[in-house]
């Protein structure tokens, strides 16, 4: 009713041509208060469903603020928790600063922290989606596909295929070339025996290709299991932000799965660590009886198991009969992961040539001809060993300490072996003719270890054989190096992993 008024008055004074400047402001300040008013009105008024849907879609692919985010130091490699509740659930990345935080609605900790920060790009790290706060809308833009895939790598068939034939350089953030697969990794305390058995595996391409495939164990959501998938995927993730990754996710697993056995402040010993890692993860990849590691690493033995006399004056020794049933042989069959080898006693005292014992790989491999025999004073048994089936990735393990009442004490002896065609069949019980060359293997990994002077503690590194570049590398922690394979057998190996040449 005002707003007829008004124009009403407006237009009877313009047709009586008796408009004074008074008049004249009066009507000027009702034409904008009506026009006020007709706006409210337009702005109060519900958007129809297709016009809002349309404006939400407009400002989803232009959210103003995805300059603010800072690529240089995303790597989403620490555990998802809330920086401030430490809960797991429903835990978005600050795509500015890093950090982590639950929630995006109004009182939750990420919507506080963009509110103070300023920080306006966030990243469901569970549903992979983007999220402008506090205006709480999805941010849709392709420009952010490289974050989704440094958060969650991901490897299609045939992309895993080619890994064994490509030796394309990939690019970081920086500029930095890398190789995928030789990559560092970080050591966060004391976790570098960690770092060089996950590198071992990591290049063993039956193993490193099912934890590729994140739908080969999609079957269990057993921690250990999907943060070594992680983990190996980062080291071969060809569009990564940087030159190498943390194993944090894959420490505090370990810490838990093995009852704090493993932790990342202590140092542990590597061959222990890669004992248990694959006896815990058998049961955990298991479908039926057999799993990718029972498939990929186990072959069989067969143990000859004898009881000695606990005596040991030799006229109660012929006294005893031979015959008597708790000293006959008894042949067991014995599924294995590893192939420990025992080095030689090292010299009580050196000479003047200073000289490190060097003993060859085919002496020590003689502990499993089937006659060798090898007492155990401790329980009175005396055992001989004889391989009966070879696995694709034979695993050995050169023991290197021995234990007494006081110390543990260190073998330095240096192995000597070939890198290419290691021939074991003449220590298998039973060879057909026409597998006679089948059973020739190649180096594929080495897992040094070297005393830190002055101390007496120990450090680990890997040597890794890269198939796609055909180089070898000596990766420790975080530094990567190319090395010449006859450097190899010159250091303290104490872990190797041989292939089965391909026929």
């Amino acid at each position: 009713m005002e707003r007829t008024e008004a124009w009403t008055l407006a237009l009877t004074t313009t047709r009586t041509g008796r408009q004074s400047s008074s008049s004249a402001s009066a009507i000027l300040v009702v034409q904008m208060a009506a026009a006020k008013h007709s706006l409210e009105e337009v702005e109060d008024k519900p958007l129809p469903p297709k016009a809002r849907k349309a404006e939400d879609e407009e400002r989803s692919r232009h959210c103003p603020y995805l300059d603010t985010i800072n690529r240089a130091i995303l790597d989403f490699d620490f555990e998802k928790l809330c920086s401030i509740s430490l809960s797991n659930q429903n835990v978005y990345a600050c795509l500015v600063c890093g950090k982590y935080f639950q929630g995006r609605g109004k009182g939750t900790h990420a919507y506080t922290h963009s509110l103070q920060m300023f920080h306006h790009v966030f990243l469901n790290l569970e549903t992979l989606k983007f999220y402008c706060l506090p205006d709480n809308y999805e941010v849709i833009d392709s420009s952010l596909e490289d974050i989704k895939f440094v958060l969650k790598p991901s490897f299609s068939g045939e992309a895993v295929k080619t890994l064994d034939a490509s030796n394309k350089l990939s690019l970081s953030l920086d500029g930095t070339q890398y190789l995928p697969g030789a990559v560092g990794l970080n050591n966060i305390k004391a976790n570098d025996y960690v770092n060089a058995v996950v590198q071992c595996l990591a290049h063993v391409p039956p193993l490193r290709d099912f934890f590729l495939r994140e739908e080969n164990y999609a079957f269990t959501k057993d921690p250990l299991v999907v943060t070594l998938g992680e983990l190996m995927r980062k080291l071969w993730n060809p569009r990564a932000f940087k030159t190498h990754v943390s194993p944090h996710e894959l420490l505090q697993a370990v810490t838990s799965a093995s009852g704090r056995r493993f932790k990342i402040i202590q140092q542990s010993d590597p061959a222990e660590f890669l004992t248990w890692l694959l006896n815990a993860l058998h049961p955990r990849l298991r479908r039926g009886k057999r799993s990718i590691i029972s498939d990929t690493f186990q072959g069989h033995m067969d143990i000859t198991t004898c009881k000695l006399p606990p005596i040991s004056d030799t006229a109660q020794l012929q006294a005893i009969d031979p015959n008597d049933e708790q000293y006959k042989p008894v042949v067991q069959d014995s599924p294995f992961y590893c192939l420990t080898l025992d080095l030689p006693p090292a010299p009580l005292f050196q000479d003047d040539t200073h000289l490190i014992p060097q003993v060859p790989l085919f002496e020590l491999l003689n502990k499993f001809d089937g006659v060798t025999e090898k007492e155990y004073k401790e329980t009175f048994m005396k055992k001989k060993f004889q391989l009966t089936a070879l696995p694709d990735y034979l695993i050995v393990v050169v023991k290197r300490f021995t234990k007494n009442y006081f110390f543990k004490e260190k073998n330095s002896t240096i192995v000597n072996f070939p890198i290419r065609g290691i021939d074991f069949k003449d220590y298998l019980k039973e060879v057909p003719e026409a597998m006679a060359g089948a059973y020739k293997y190649d180096l594929l990994a080495n897992l040094a270890q070297d005393s830190v002077p002055g101390t007496q503690l120990f450090s680990y590194r890997t040597h890794i054989n890269h198939k796609g570049s055909k180089h070898w590398y000596d990766i420790q922690d975080l530094t990567v190096t190319e090395t010449l394979p006859q450097m190899i057998p010159l250091s303290e190996s104490y872990i190797q992993i041989w292939e089965r040449q391909k026929e």
